[in-house]
């Protein structure tokens, strides 16, 4: 009976033996440990833009009537935000709909879906350089034929610089912190081995009362925006 043998070359058998070598140290390497923390950064700023939206809503028997008392309502409402310097590069219509308007509900109408008539909705958003001007605009569009109003908000222009620096304040509190917990452990911080940002933003809208329920000025607080972000960070400890 004859046995098969397979003989390795010399460079194949070191080859072989190296990488046996460095699995068995790669396997007894213990696992780096890690101490991974989040921070927080917010700065403050006074808004110099604001955002509003209005519209007009008009009905009328028939779509085409109440379309056209749309449009003569919105173009009194453009009119309006020219004369106060508003650019048309700063309007833009943000929704537009002609829906049908049926007849209310009655048990003993066999007829369910009898339309009395058309409504016609067009609503513009408008970017202000300058949040003093929201009272004044607020006031001309209802003046105008602006019958509807939703909210207004307010942010920056630019706020790159508010940024990088909400970042860097994140990035100073986790680092404090991660120093605190390393000391209390008994641990010294080594390399940082990741770092991720969450949750970037700022800007909440302010809801308003629909223009009816207004008073004739407009008063409106801008207040300060706050612009935060966080950052997680990890470390090796030794």
């Amino acid at each position: 009976m004859f046995h098969s043998t397979k003989w390795l070359s010399g460079s194949a058998l070191a080859t072989a033996m190296t990488a046996g070598l460095a699995g068995t140290a790669y396997a007894d390497q213990a696992p780096p440990h890690i101490l991974t923390v989040s921070g927080q950064g917010e700065v403050h700023a006074v808004p110099d833009q604001a955002q509003l939206s209005a519209g007009v809503v008009t009905d009328g028997k028939t779509a085409a009537a109440a379309l056209a008392a749309n449009s003569r309502a919105m173009n009194d409402v453009f009119a309006a935000l020219r004369k106060l310097g508003v650019p048309d590069k700063s309007i833009r219509t943000s929704n537009f709909s002609i829906s049908p308007q049926y007849a209310p509900y009655r048990s003993n109408d066999t007829d369910m879906q009898r339309i009395v008539g058309y409504q016609a909705s067009n609503q513009v958003t408008v970017i202000l350089d300058g949040v003093s001007k929201v009272g004044s605009t607020l006031d001309a569009l209802v003046s105008s034929g602006a019958n509807q109003a939703d909210s207004v908000s307010f942010g920056m222009r630019d706020d790159k610089a508010l940024v990088t620096q909400a970042r860097a304040e994140a990035v100073k509190d986790a680092v404090a912190h991660a120093q605190t917990l390393a000391k209390a452990a008994g641990v010294t911080l080594g390399p940082i081995l990741t770092i991720q940002e969450y949750g970037s933003g700022y800007a909440h809208p302010v809801s308003l009362m629909a223009p009816s329920m207004r008073a004739a000025s407009t008063p409106i607080a801008a207040g300060e925006e706050s612009i935060q972000t966080g950052v997680t960070i990890s470390w090796e400890i030794k």
